[in-house]
């Protein structure tokens, strides 16, 4: 030990500068979060009703970053949102809640960020009764690890389990993908009501020239739907089926709308991307902005800006999987793309619901040629509207369930398609009637249960 006096004070000097730079980094944070709960505080009143939660558990900020653009959407929405990191979440503040969205990062083999260890080890590891909870959840992660969006789907199962309903499914993002981003946008519209809200991340376009446009139900009881052609300008893109396409929409009273998601009904092989588009109309008879140009205004010849994005979550299994589809309306049109990309080798069940046979039997020579083929092994369809029948497609779904569990036994996948109201939530609760709730979320999550809705 030194007794040079000038040492000792370059020591002490030392320790001081240590402990001041600590104490700045300290007050530093503190003041990081104050002003955080502060903003996040204003945005909760920015709209009528309970805040949504928004919470987020980042590793290298990116999730959080998202997390406050998400707040600021449904803000600018009208929607009132409160933002919270995992560190701070609990049980109490899950079970308070009516709607929350998630915003969660895997790091490494399926593991959590340090932020959200915490949450994993006290909330993750106790049961919770989160039956009044409505949640949405944007997964990040990068597909080189095996375990890609690990801790996200591992969060996605606790909900689940502790009752929580999803609003939508699972929005995966493969390394900061922006076109799942924008997916994620898409369905903060869907919450807030939003039709003009711009992109976060504007995707670069091809154009696409229409080609085809056909009223598929002329007379029909419910709103048209169009069958709808576009070919490239350019060359043509590949594409699998389950993908879907981003339409950018024109420009209106000097306001950019944004872009529409569509499931595409074909595969590269037949040259274009075809769509089943139903006409929306708003409450005064004004038909909906993206629907009324693309079956009304828009001419054949005329191009358009659009992009094909894959949906992996989508995508369908081998051809020696057994496939059983489920939709309704125009989700027949994500569901046609699984039928033509499988093989004469058959093991595919189609269960569909519309509202008249007489009108809305969508693609119903393809069908039928598909079952004298073999390519379609099983063909169940209701029509709600009809005398005599009156069923939705969930009550095929319930008829069959000795059948359903014969071929989930066998190996089978589930996809369902179509809308998010009504169909998807009585669906879901056909087939874990059916097959029983444990069995529907391992399913879940192990992949042989997937979902396009909206």
């Amino acid at each position: 030990m030194t007794s040079d006096p000038q040492r000792w004070l370059w020591a002490v000097g030392a320790v001081v500068l240590w402990l001041a730079l600590i104490a700045l980094t300290v007050w530093r944070q503190r003041r990081a979060k104050a002003a955080a709960r502060a903003q996040s505080t204003a945005m909760a009143g920015a709209g009528e009703g309970q805040a949504v939660l928004v919470a987020f558990a980042s590793q290298t900020g990116f999730g959080e970053e998202l997390a406050w653009m998400t707040a600021r959407a449904l803000g600018d929405g009208g929607v009132g949102a409160r933002v919270v990191s995992f560190n701070d979440l609990d049980a109490e503040t899950l079970k308070a809640t009516d709607r929350a969205l998630l915003i969660v990062s895997t790091t490494g083999e399926g593991d959590p960020p340090d932020s959200a260890v915490r949450f994993v080890r006290k909330i993750m590891g106790a049961e919770a009764d989160l039956s009044n909870l409505h949640f949405g959840l944007l997964a990040l992660g990068d597909r080189s690890y095996d375990a890609f969006c690990g801790f996200g789907h591992a969060v996605d199962g606790w909900l689940r389990r502790s009752g929580a309903q999803p609003l939508f499914d699972t929005v995966e993002v493969d390394d900061g993908d922006a076109g799942a981003i924008r997916h994620w946008q898409h369905q903060l519209n869907q919450i807030t009501g939003s039709v003009t809200a711009p992109d976060w991340t504007p995707p670069a376009y091809d154009q696409w020239r229409l080609v085809e446009r056909v009223l598929a139900n002329p007379g029909s009881p419910g709103g048209e739907a169009h069958h709808l052609a576009f070919e490239p300008v350019g060359a043509l893109p590949d594409w699998a089926a389950g993908d879907i396409a981003e339409i950018g929409l024109s420009p209106r009273d000097g306001v950019t709308p944004g872009s529409r998601e569509y499931s595409i009904a074909s595969l590269p092989s037949d040259g274009r991307v075809e769509f089943l588009i139903r006409l929306m109309r708003h409450a005064d008879g004004t038909p909906g902005l993206a629907s009324g140009w693309l079956t009304q205004d828009l001419k054949v010849g005329d191009v358009i800006d659009m992009r094909l994005r894959a949906n992996r979550s989508f995508h369908g299994p081998s051809d020696e999987t057994p496939m059983i589809l489920i939709g309704n309306g125009t989700g027949i049109a994500g569901l046609r793309a699984h039928l033509k990309a499988r093989t004469a080798a058959g093991g595919a069940w189609l269960l569909f619901g519309e509202r008249t046979q007489a009108h809305d039997a969508f693609f119903d020579a393809e069908l039928q040629a598909w079952l004298t083929s073999g390519v379609l092994t099983r063909l169940d369809r209701s029509f709600s509207r009809d005398a005599g029948d009156g069923r939705y497609v969930q009550a095929l779904v319930t008829a069959a369930s000795d059948d359903l569990r014969a071929w989930v036994s066998r190996g089978a996948v589930i996809y369902v398609c179509g809308s998010l109201e009504g169909m998807a939530s009585g669906v879901h609760a056909a087939l874990e009637q059916a097959l029983g709730a444990d069995v529907l979320l391992q399913m879940l999550e192990d992949g042989r249960y997937r979902r396009d809705v909206y």
